[in-house]
């Protein structure tokens, strides 16, 4: 199985050629035999369950129930591997089970298509009519049969479902130009600048080195800059949205389906959320990784990459 960082390479050179980062490239790949919806969860019988923090296997059940308990919950996925898609509805699922009252963020929709997403979910779009005004085959492009399970669940069961993305344009602009040259109108559907945090170093130094294999160490300074703006604005706009959400429905599991880039080693996603969380809250917030079929072996460093490792059978 590939490594998490040679996926994530691969990836980032396919969003890099379309100019925008650890971004969807459009794919051929077909979920040819989609979980059924309504089906019941089989997750614990056939998967595993990996503690990178105590570094031992754990009983996905266990898992299970720690997942429950928290305040955000993300799932980090390859975007074109269909076992990750399958895990991320059958834990959804499980969820559901054990904490009733939940959200499911995705990055898969953008910021400005929250409002036809809420009319899918209440019935009054089709499949369809969703990827259509939604733009999802242009700002997205992987299988829609490996999402819209997870959708038919959440309409099914009556889940809020949140775009979390930034809209491509806007990433586009930042990749070329950098965060300075975004207009008011683009800043629309993100954070304000003053919430926007341009580090932690150990993240812009990862994201370098990956930017730099990608380039074959060819790469201007001033083009890495605006490329780190980018994928840092990236962060920031999803975990602006987690956190609203948060914020407005207290006692929601918000459940994250998100390419694995973004929450590793939490610099991405977590870190900007807890940022965001702290004056807000009197108890600490509680969010809890998984890497979804991916092998870690390779990976050196003095903190775990997440927290489980989930392991489709």
């Amino acid at each position: 199985m590939p490594s998490v960082i040679t996926r994530q390479v691969a990836q980032l050179g396919m969003c890099l050629l379309s100019l925008s980062l650890f971004c969807a490239a459009p794919t051929a790949a077909v979920l040819s035999t989609a979980a059924p919806d309504t089906a019941k969860p089989t997750v614990v019988s056939a998967v595993s369950a990996f503690n990178l923090l105590r570094q031992q296997p754990e009983d996905p059940t266990a898992v299970l129930q720690k997942l429950a308990q928290a305040d955000v919950v993300y799932l980090g996925e390859i975007h074109d591997r269909l076992a990750d898609h399958q895990a991320q509805l059958a834990i959804v699922q499980a969820l559901h089970q054990l904490h009733p009252k939940l959200a499911i963020g995705m990055e898969m929709f953008q910021r400005p298509y929250q409002a036809v997403l809420d009319r899918y979910l209440m019935g009054g779009l089709t499949e369809a009519a969703l990827q259509d005004q939604s733009q999802y085959q242009k700002r997205w492009g992987y299988s829609w049969d490996f999402y819209a399970p997870v959708l038919r669940f959440a309409k099914a069961n009556g889940l809020p479902v949140v775009a979390l993305n930034t809209p491509t344009e806007v990433t586009r602009k930042t990749s070329r130009s950098g965060l300075e040259s975004l207009t008011l109108v683009e800043r629309r559907f993100i954070p304000p600048r003053s919430t926007i945090v341009l580090g932690p170093d150990s993240y812009r130094d990862r994201l370098q080195q990956i930017y730099a294999e990608i380039h074959h160490g060819r790469s201007k300074s001033g083009s890495f800059e605006r490329f780190f703006q980018a994928q840092v604005l990236w962060d920031e706009t999803m975990a602006d949205r987690i956190a609203h959400t948060l914020q407005k429905q207290p006692e929601t599991l918000v459940v994250v389906l998100v390419g694995q880039g973004h929450i590793i080693y939490g610099d991405g996603i977590p870190a900007r959320v807890s940022r965001r969380m702290q004056a807000t809250r009197l108890q600490p917030l509680k969010q809890i990784t998984l890497l979804l079929n991916t092998d870690v072996s390779e990976m050196q460093s003095d903190r775990p990459i997440a927290d489980y490792l989930w392991h489709s059978q």
